[in-house]
């Protein structure tokens, strides 16, 4: 009687490396397939907390981090 051997795939696959192709990058970011009906100034502010998510490898920001890109912008209460 033979033993079955199971099928030798890895058991983990490494996703952050860059030759994924265009899977990964600026396809998964927040406000990517949206920004088409926003209006300047929104599109503007997603293209900022998108651009300091890139730059900090954040995948979600805190308060504190959105009004420093808030206030990165020019804004002021």
């Amino acid at each position: 009687m033979e033993l079955a051997t199971p099928q030798q795939t890895p058991s983990f696959v490494e996703r952050r490396q860059r030759s994924l192709g265009p899977a990964c990058g600026a396809d998964r970011r927040q406000f990517a397939d949206s920004r088409d009906n926003l209006p300047p100034a929104v599109a503007e502010l997603s293209q900022a907390i998108d651009r300091y998510k890139l730059m900090h490898r954040r995948r979600f920001i805190t308060v504190e981090e959105l009004y420093q890109v808030v206030t990165g912008l020019g804004y002021h209460k």
